[in-house]
């Protein structure tokens, strides 16, 4: 389960995709949550996916 708030949430996505995932759909795709959902929640506060350096910022 992953956190509502979008601050807390941008921490854990951010360090999993450091540590356990080459990818946001990989991860994604292990944890059956939806990308789109995760991104226009991060794209609220400020922050996009850059794919190139597999990381919100």
């Amino acid at each position: 389960m992953l956190p509502n708030d979008p601050a807390i949430l941008l921490s854990v996505i951010n360090t999993k995709l450091r540590d356990q995932y080459s990818s946001l759909a990989a991860l994604c795709d292990d944890l059956d949550v939806s990308e789109d959902e995760i991104k226009n929640k991060l794209a609220g506060i400020g922050y996009n996916y850059d794919a190139a350096q597999n990381r919100f910022r």
